[in-house]
């Protein structure tokens, strides 16, 4: 027996288990890496069992299959051309299964790797999910994996009001749950009625190094999205994922994206240097590298950009030491301090939001912005304020936990 079973392993290699579902119309929520041990994808294993009737399937962001490289490119809903299913894309026309959608199936299997961050819109895909499930009677099996971040906790927590695409709920940015374990969080939050069974991992130990939450050397990565491109991505991207509000580049275009961060109109030695003399603590963990890079699309694409590489890889790194949101963080304030007219956050529409600034619809609130841009808020400020946040999550997921 494998030291490590997933839940998509589990259910295809135990027909006790998959016995609820026989006589029973299925529908697969899935994405590239929602793949067996031997690396067969979930819905060409799932509809291979004689035993199984799978009569739809959901893309959400980038694609079933990963077809789509950046943010707020839709894919369309089309038709299997090996298995002649309705495959419905829940990032296309809409965001939201339809009532035509929700009558193809009566139980939805969902197998999707996250990276354990709260931005990662699969989660928001998730809870649109179990909504719809519970207003259509549906029932829902989550087949869980890993959080290749792990356990441990930081960020604020995202404000009321604040709820989006890319902020499912009340969150801190990086939150230390599996999706089977999100899926527990929000039934309870929501007070869902829905018939929702998590399939647990058999094997999964979140701390064990030197994955602490991945299983390297046991499973191959595949990437979730075109961008998570390995461990260390997944690792860096809590705090990576900032960039994404602002007119540094996160390194899309590059080999690297959101591991690095530059442009080319800063001095990223400068910046080390401030971060340094700010808040050294919050650089833990890591080992950060100066260097240069020319994005090949993207943001200053064709454009030699100065920068810094947050290394993840190696024997420094320190999973419960790293801090990726204050690192990032104290990057912004580094270069605010540096260049105070330095035009840092980027004004654009994000995932569909005209009226809200990205960079506080990244963050769940505008109180990272503030903070960055305030001349007198000090490090101590911002930990005080994510602190408090983190300390209430800890207590808040306790009773959720699987493993």
């Amino acid at each position: 027996m494998p030291l490590l079973e997933f839940g998509l392993d589990r259910l295809l290699g135990d027909p006790v288990l998959r016995k609820p579902l026989h006589g029973r119309r299925l529908a697969l929520v899935a994405h590239p890496a929602s793949v067996t041990a031997q690396l067969t994808h979930a819905l060409d294993a799932l509809a291979a069992l004689p035993d199984l009737r799978i009569t739809a399937a959901f893309g959400p962001q980038h694609g079933l299959r990963g077809d789509k490289q950046d943010n707020m490119i839709e894919s369309p809903d089309f038709l299997d051309p090996v298995h002649g299913i309705p495959v419905f894309s829940l990032y296309g026309a809409v965001r939201r299964p339809t009532v035509v959608m929700m009558a193809t199936f009566d139980v939805l299997l969902v197998d999707l790797q996250d990276l354990g961050c709260r931005i990662y819109t699969f989660i928001t895909t998730l809870r649109y999910l179990l909504e719809a499930a519970a207003a259509h009677g549906k029932a829902v099996w989550i087949l869980d994996r890993p959080n290749p971040a792990g356990r441990p906790v930081e960020g604020l927590r995202l404000r009321a009001g604040w709820e989006s695409f890319v902020g499912a709920g009340p969150l801190p940015m990086r939150h230390g749950l599996t999706m089977g374990e999100l899926a527990r969080w929000f039934v309870a939050t929501l007070n869902l009625n829905v018939d929702c069974t998590v399939l647990r991992m058999r094997g999964w130990q979140a701390d064990a190094a030197p994955g602490h939450g991945w299983p390297l050397g046991e499973r191959s990565w595949v990437n979730p999205s075109p961008n998570a491109a390995n461990l260390a991505m997944a690792r860096c991207y809590a705090g990576t994922v900032l960039l994404e509000g602002c007119t540094l580049s996160e390194g899309r275009g590059t080999t690297r994206p959101l591991e690095i961060f530059g442009a080319p109109d800063i001095d990223a030695r400068r910046i080390l240097a401030r971060m340094v003399a700010l808040a050294p603590h919050w650089l833990q963990g890591c080992r950060l590298r100066e260097c240069w890079f020319e994005p090949t699309f993207h943001k200053h694409a064709g454009t030699l950009c100065h920068g810094v590489q947050i290394h993840v890889d190696d024997p420094g790194y320190r999973h419960t030491a790293f801090r990726p949101w204050r690192l990032q963080s104290l990057a912004f304030k580094a270069l605010r301090q540096i260049q105070p007219d330095y035009p840092l956050w980027r004004d654009f529409a994000y995932e569909y939001e005209f009226d809200r600034r990205a960079i506080d619809l990244i963050n769940g609130s505008p109180l990272l912005r503030e903070w960055v841009d305030d001349p007198t808020a000090t490090p101590a400020d911002l930990d005080a304020l994510a602190g408090a946040d983190e300390a209430a999550w800890e207590e808040t997921r306790r009773e959720f936990l699987l493993y």
